[in-house]
């Protein structure tokens, strides 16, 4: 069932830190949706730490300003934070994470810290929207004009769509100016063909070993609708995420055969 999305008390979060330009753009285009906007948000990058949330050690939030705090921890501390602590009295109406720098496409969307503060938000029964910047990685600097161009318009349509309860936005901008944006499509999550972990071995001043992880992946030839194609084609992709994983024809099937009674 659809649901009326208000934007009366704003929170924005993202994964790349709270001195990222991707949140400051992100905090200019939700002061022109509200006069309520709070930051809240980790003080230093969490790329790819996905849905982590820290059990085993403390959590520290300095106060940067006004409605706004960085945290020490990860995306999802942050909003478990904001939600449960600093502003459990005045809960915001709609969450916005990002805008990140690099997209979050496909099987992306498992690891990133961006999807993940969205996802967090829906579970507490906020409406949450993830918005990343597609980039050309041989580039000497990101283009964010397609998102500071877009982003505000985009999320004003979507706001007046609205979309149910346990579903998340995930908006994706194309690595292209501004004025090469071809349009929007809503978009299916895509899957890429094949990835490649490489494992870089390298040794410290002290000859002790450390190691990086380098990922590489081919999209191959992404389905029509999906959120891989629509960014190939220079389009703003939207994407509803579903927080239920159930894969329900296989339950059914395997329901006919297991489901079994020991009284």
């Amino acid at each position: 069932m659809t649901r009326i999305v208000s934007t009366e008390r704003i929170l924005v979060t993202n994964d790349d830190g709270i001195h990222a330009p991707g949140l400051r753009y992100l905090k200019e285009m939700a002061d022109v949706l509200s006069d309520d906007v709070w930051v809240i948000a980790p003080d230093s990058e969490q790329s790819g730490v996905g849905h982590a949330l820290s059990l085993s050690e403390p959590l520290r939030v300095r106060k940067e300003g006004e409605k706004r705090y960085a945290i020490r921890g990860t995306p999802t501390d942050s909003v478990m934070l904001a939600l449960n602590h600093i502003m459990k009295d005045q809960k915001p109406t709609l969450i916005m994470s990002g805008i990140n720098r690099g997209a979050n496409l496909a099987e992306d969307v498992t690891y990133s810290g961006t999807v993940a503060a969205a996802m967090e938000g829906t579970l507490a029964g906020v409406p949450s929207i993830a918005l990343s910047q597609a980039y050309d990685r041989t580039a000497p600097h990101t283009d964010w004009s397609a998102s500071r161009m877009y982003a505000g318009g985009t999320v004003s349509r979507i706001i007046n769509e609205g979309w149910p309860l346990e579903t998340l936005i995930n908006i994706n901008f194309p690595a292209c100016s501004a004025d090469l944006v071809e349009g929007l499509r809503v978009t299916e999550q895509g899957r890429r063909d094949l990835s490649h972990l490489q494992v870089e071995k390298r040794r410290d001043m002290r000859e002790i070993a450390y190691y990086w992880f380098s990922l590489s992946r081919e999209t191959g030839d992404p389905g029509e609708d999906t959120d891989l194609r629509a960014i190939h084609d220079r389009h703003i992709s939207v994407t509803p995420l579903h927080l239920d994983l159930t894969h329900y024809a296989s339950r059914e099937r395997m329901a006919k055969h297991l489901n079994t009674s020991f009284l």
